[in-house]
C-alpha cells in the first residue's frame, strides 16, 4: 500500500487511521493539505476518469460540473441516524438506533469498500482557524469530488492539522461512496463520541462531513454540553449609511431564501445602506464577557440552490459563480455554460442527467441542483468572517414558508417567547430533502433535520440563555411567502426584505413602537417603509393582520406538538403556548 509521508503527532488521530485503514483496505492514502496544486491535481483526476467535466473556460474559468448518481441527489432524512446510548436521548425529532448495532452494520458495510481506491485524510477546521469558537475535524473519504468541495466549504489542510495536534481533539468523521446503491446508504452520528459514519452517498451533505453532519448535528450535541448554540442560520451585516453596522442571525429551512436573504442588495430606496455577507447556512453563537451573543460561521464557502438563482433574485450570488466553483446537476448550454430554470431565457442543450434536453419532459437541472464556491468570492463577504472573536448579532429572525395566517413579521414579546416563536415554527417542504414538496411540517429553529439530540432538551437549552444575560438579541419572525386568494404572492420579496429589516434594527435601537397583539408584536401602520413600491394598503393590513380564529387553531395545534415531547418539553414553553391561547380567547 502507497502511503503518504505525512506523519502526525497526535496518537489518537494516528491510531484511528490504522483502524480506518485495516478495516477499508484501501490501495494508497493520501494526507490532504489544502493546497490549490493538490486541488487542481484532483479536478484534473476526476475529469479524466469521467466524474467532472470542465466548463466553458472563457465564460467560466477553473469551473466543473459533475453529476452525481440519479439515486443520490438530495438529503436522505430517512436514512440519517442519531445513535445515543437512550433512545429517549435522540427524541422522536430524530431516527434512532443503538449504537453498537450502528457500529456493527457500518463495520460490515465499511469491510474492504476501499479496494482499488485512494483513501484521503482532509483535516479540516470549522471557523477561523485562531477563533475560540472553532471546532475541528478529520473526515476519512474515498471521493476526490468531496476533497475538492471541502477545500472550498471550510480551513482544510495543514493549518487544521496543526490545530488539532495543539487542542488535541477532533470529530471522527469516516465517509465512503461505497456503490452509491440506495439500500446500502446510511448516515449516522455518534454524538456521544463525537463521531459521523456516512456510507452509499456522495451528494453533499451525506458526503461532506463537516456541512450539516459536524457543524450542525453533532455541534449542537457538543454546544448543548459546552454551553454554546449551533445553529441553521445564516449571519448577514447591515450597514447604515452613517456607518454603523448590526448584525442579524436568521433561521430559515432549506430552499426558503436564506442565501437571498444573506446576499441581499438594499433597493434604491436604501442608497447608501449596505448589507454585508458573513455566512448563508450556519451559526455557532456564544455569550461573550460583554453578555452579546458573538457568532462564527463555520464555513468558509456557500454549497447553494442554483434553481431560481438569478441576477433578479440574487445577482450577488450570481456575480460570484463565474470562476472557480463547482456546479453539482445542472443543465448545460450549447457552449457548455451551466445553466438552471430561472437564470434566464435560454434553452439547455443537455439536463442533468447529460442527455439532450426536451423541453416538456421534466427540468433540465435537478430541483436540488447546487454550486460550490469559496466565501470570498462573494461580492458583499465580509472580512469580519475570518474574526476569531465572530461578530455581535443584534437580532435574530425565524421564517418559514408559509401561503397563509403567519404575519410578514412580528416580534416576540421576551427571549422565553421568542424560543417559542423558534419552536413552533412551520414551513412547506421543498426539494432539498426527499419527501412530498409543499407539504407544512414543524421544523423547529430550522432545525428539525440536523439537531443531534432530542428537541425538548435543544428547547431547555435555548431557554437556559434567559438567564444567562439580559444582552440578549431581540428575536422576530418573518413569512416572505404569503399569498393572496388568487395564488399570488402579496410581498415583493428578495431586496424589498430590506424594509423589513429596516424595521427590525429601529426596533431593536428603540427608535419606533409596536402593535400589542396575543401572538406577539406588530408593527404600527406608517412605520414599514413602503416608499418605492407598489404594495395596497389592504394587502398590507392582511400582511399584519392575527386571524383569531385561525391562530387559536394554530396555537392548540403548537400545543399538541410540545406535548409529543412529553416531560423533555421545558415546563416554560408550555407556559408560553398558554398564555399566548390565553390571550387569542381574551381578544
Amino acid at each position: 500500500m502507497q502511503e503518504d509521508l505525512i506523519v502526525t503527532t497526535h496518537k489518537p488521530l494516528e491510531d484511528w487511521i490504522e483502524q480506518v485503514t485495516r478495516l477499508t483496505q484501501p490501495d494508497s492514502i493520501h494526507w490532504c493539505d489544502g493546497s490549490d496544486q493538490e486541488y487542481n491535481r484532483l479536478a484534473e483526476q476526476l475529469e479524466a476518469l469521467g466524474g467532472f467535466s470542465r466548463l466553458n473556460p472563457e465564460t467560466h474559468p477553473n469551473c466543473w460540473l459533475h453529476r452525481s448518481d440519479p439515486t443520490d441527489v438530495a438529503r436522505v432524512e430517512h436514512l440519517t441516524y442519531v445513535c445515543t446510548t437512550e433512545q429517549e436521548d435522540a427524541g422522536p425529532n430524530n431516527n434512532w438506533m443503538a449504537p453498537d448495532d450502528a457500529r456493527k452494520k457500518m463495520q460490515g458495510l465499511y469491510r474492504g469498500c476501499m479496494k482499488g481506491r485512494t483513501m484521503y485524510v482532509i483535516p479540516y477546521c470549522m471557523g477561523p482557524i485562531d477563533s475560540p469558537l472553532a471546532r475541528c475535524g478529520v473526515e476519512i473519504t474515498d471521493s476526490k469530488y468531496v476533497v475538492c468541495n471541502m477545500k472550498l466549504m471550510t480551513r482544510m489542510g495543514t493549518q487544521a492539522l496543526q490545530r488539532i495536534e495543539r487542542d488535541g481533539t477532533f470529530i471522527r468523521g469516516l465517509h465512503s461512496m461505497g456503490d452509491l446503491n440506495p439500500e446500502r446508504r446510511f448516515i449516522m452520528h455518534f454524538p456521544e463520541d463525537l463521531e459521523i459514519q456516512s456510507f452509499g452517498s456522495g451528494y453533499g451533505g451525506n458526503a461532506l462531513l463537516g456541512k450539516k453532519c459536524h457543524a450542525l448535528r453533532i455541534a449542537s450535541y457538543q454546544a448543548r454540553s459546552e454551553g454554546w448554540l449551533a445553529e441553521h442560520m445564516l449571519i448577514l451585516g447591515l450597514e447604515s449609511p452613517q456607518g454603523k453596522i448590526h448584525y442579524i442571525a436568521a433561521a430559515f429551512p432549506s430552499a426558503c431564501g436564506k442565501t437571498n436573504l444573506a446576499m441581499l442588495i438594499p433597493p434604491d430606496t436604501y442608497e447608501g445602506w449596505k448589507v454585508w455577507t458573513i455566512g448563508d447556512d450556519i451559526c455557532w453563537m456564544n455569550v461573550g464577557k460583554d453578555g452579546q451573543l458573538w457568532a462564527i460561521n463555520p464555513e468558509s464557502g456557500f454549497f447553494g440552490v442554483a434553481p431560481g438563482t438569478s441576477s433578479r433574485t440574487n445577482p450577488t450570488a450570481l456575480a460570484m459563480l463565474g470562476h472557480d466553483a463547482i456546479f453539482t446537476n445542472v443543465a448545460l448550454t450549447d457552449d457548455n455554460q451551466p445553466w438552471w430554470e430561472g437564470l434566464d431565457d435560454r434553452v439547455p442543450a443537455t439536463d442533468w442527467k447529460g442527455n439532450a434536453y426536451e423541453p416538456g419532459k421534466g427540468p433540465a437541472a435537478h430541483p436540488n441542483s447546487r454550486f460550490t464556491v469559496h466565501m470570498t468570492q462573494c461580492p458583499s463577504y465580509s472580512d469580519k468572517a475570518e474574526a476569531p472573536e465572530g461578530v455581535p448579532i443584534s437580532a435574530i429572525i425565524f421564517g418559514g414558508r408559509r401561503e397563509r395566517l403567519i404575519p410578514l413579521v412580528m416580534e416576540s414579546e421576551s427571549w422565553n417567547h421568542g424560543v417559542l416563536m423558534g419552536a413552533s415554527m412551520a414551513s412547506e417542504t421543498t426539494a432539498a430533502n426527499i419527501d412530498k414538496v409543499g407539504v407544512v411540517r414543524r421544523d423547529p429553529m430550522a432545525m428539525k433535520p440536523f439537531c443531534g439530540y432530542n428537541f425538548g432538551d435543544y428547547w431547555a437549552h435555548w431557554l437556559s440563555f434567559g438567564d444567562a444575560s439580559d444582552r440578549l438579541p431581540r428575536i422576530f419572525h418573518v413569512n416572505w411567502f404569503r399569498k393572496d386568494a388568487n395564488g399570488k404572492f402579496m410581498w415583493p420579496g428578495f431586496g424589498e426584505n430590506m424594509r423589513v429589516l429596516d424595521w427590525i434594527i429601529k426596533r431593536c435601537e428603540g427608535k419606533i413602537g409596536c402593535m400589542e397583539t396575543p401572538i406577539g408584536r406588530l408593527p404600527l401602520p406608517g412605520d414599514l417603509n413602503l416608499q418605492g413600491i407598489d404594495v395596497p394598503a389592504t394587502t398590507m393590513n392582511d400582511l399584519l393582520s392575527v386571524d383569531k380564529a385561525s391562530w387559536q387553531k394554530e396555537i392548540s395545534e403548537i400545543g399538541i406538538y410540545l406535548d409529543s415531547y412529553g416531560d423533555r418539553t421545558p415546563p416554560a414553553m408550555m407556559a408560553q403556548q398558554k398564555r399566548i391561547a390565553k390571550a387569542l380567547e381574551a381578544a
